[in-house]
């Protein structure tokens, strides 16, 4: 019988998701409302990032010795923590500091440990009628559709609701609430007591360094320039709309994420890197359009190159994550996707990093910058398309990780055998 705990697993990291970005389009609100500077909204950004990482590198191994559930149970209550805490804004910032770093961690469970579990859940013997890549795509749709409607959500109550800096938050916390009561009953597929250790040795692996690493910072990258920057360049275009305008933005650019996720997963294929090749593309045109944009400070141009840059971020997400199923074994998969999601979020890095480069140059001239880095890194993916795939013959140097892959290799080839195709046709991981 189908079951149907990944959708309640789904729903837990939609939650930590929308707690994540709520606070994004609000922060026009904090800068200009509430009084706090530039530097300091920056700084609730920065603390963001600094819950993330470390616990993206981490929490994979918790979960492996501990269990899936009770590390997504704690996810899930951190985001929950986060949102009372941001409600206390007002009182200062040592309430929004400390919520945007336990929001960091909550977001962090949910991508590596979340989406290892909705993956596990969506194989056999657990949901049996769902097709190869079904659980990479229903965990990347329930984390982009969380970022887009918290983001919305907020953005709507902060422009038009009473209580702009409570209300927001409140409906998160409910929406949480309502998750933890269903989330103990889901199953669990990883019990207790299993080593849990930090080291993963995929990340070696040539298709690794050479196929998801070039690509991986430009996940957050590119939805960061569309709904971080483009406010900027087009601002003062704008008026009293900023926050209007900023929500939109955001909610257009991870909706066109969300959108486009199922024609990611049917281009994917393991003979070569075409998925993850069509979003590089996709990408290097959404930064040649913000160019564009900022050099006529035009919204309509902005609202564009956002979309673009969206479409990008989902084909992105969703290809990265196929990848390392791949190449991970088992008791990998969560610290590898925790590594990828981390790499990811040093995307997340590049508007500060524009900010400051903006003394030097204009920011039409620094995206053009990011166009050329776009391309040459689309270049290295491409020529590495066909190299090092899962399962095939690995060079000398490379013998060592052949292991790392053939768990999946093998029995990928088993199940296909068994569907009557053949194991060198192409296939995607589950």
């Amino acid at each position: 019988m189908r079951s149907r705990s990944w959708l309640v697993v789904a729903a837990a990291m939609f939650c930590c998701g929308w707690g994540g970005n709520q606070f994004t389009p609000l922060l026009i609100m904090y800068r200009d409302a509430a009084g706090y500077s530039v530097l300091t909204v920056d700084a609730f950004l920065g603390a963001y990032v600094v819950g993330l990482v470390p616990a993206l590198l981490t929490v994979g191994a918790l979960s492996d010795r501990f269990g899936r559930r009770p590390v997504m149970m704690a996810g899930t209550v951190a985001s929950l923590l986060a949102s009372g805490l941001l409600a206390l804004g007002e009182t200062g910032p040592v309430p929004i500091f400390l919520g945007r770093f336990v929001t960091g961690v909550a977001v962090a469970v949910a991508m590596a440990v979340g989406s290892t579990w909705v993956k596990e859940l969506s194989d056999p013997p657990h949901d049996p009628d769902a097709g190869p890549g079904t659980g990479a795509r229903r965990a990347a749709l329930a984390l982009t559709v969380g970022f887009g409607l918290g983001a919305g959500v907020a953005g709507v109550l902060a422009q038009w609701g009473p209580w702009p800096m409570v209300l927001p938050y409140v409906v998160h916390v409910a929406l949480t609430v309502g998750v933890l009561l269903v989330l103990p009953r889901c199953v669990e597929t990883r019990g207790p007591g299993r080593a849990g250790r930090l080291a993963v040795p995929a990340v070696r692996h040539p298709r690794f360094r050479r196929v998801v690493l070039p690509m991986a910072p430009w996940v957050f990258g590119s939805s960061g320039v569309a709904y971080a920057i483009m406010p900027q360049v087009v601002g003062d275009r704008l008026g009293s709309w900023g926050l209007a305008y900023s929500t939109l933005l955001t909610v257009c650019t991870l909706g066109a994420g969300a959108l486009v996720q199922p024609i990611a997963k049917r281009l994917d294929r393991v003979t070569d890197a075409r998925a993850v090749i069509v979003s590089m593309i996709a990408m290097s045109t959404g930064l040649a359009l913000s160019v564009v944009a900022a050099s006529v400070r035009s919204p309509w141009l902005a609202l564009a190159a956002a979309i673009v840059l969206g479409s990008a971020y989902g084909i992105a997400v969703v290809s990265g994550l196929l990848e390392i199923q791949r190449l991970a074994r088992p008791d990998e998969l969560a610290g590898l996707t925790g590594v990828y999601y981390a790499l990811a979020y040093v995307g997340f890095l590049l508007p500060a990093a524009l900010a400051v480069l903006s003394k030097l140059a204009g920011y039409p001239v620094l995206l053009s910058g990011l166009v050329l880095i776009a391309l040459a890194g689309t270049a290295v993916i491409a020529r590495s398309s066909r190299s090092h795939l899962p399962g095939s013959s690995l060079p000398a140097s490379s013998a060592g990780n052949a292991g790392i892959t053939s768990v999946v290799s093998n029995s990928t080839e088993r199940s296909e055998t068994a569907l009557g195709r053949s194991p060198n046709a192409s296939r995607q991981s589950r």
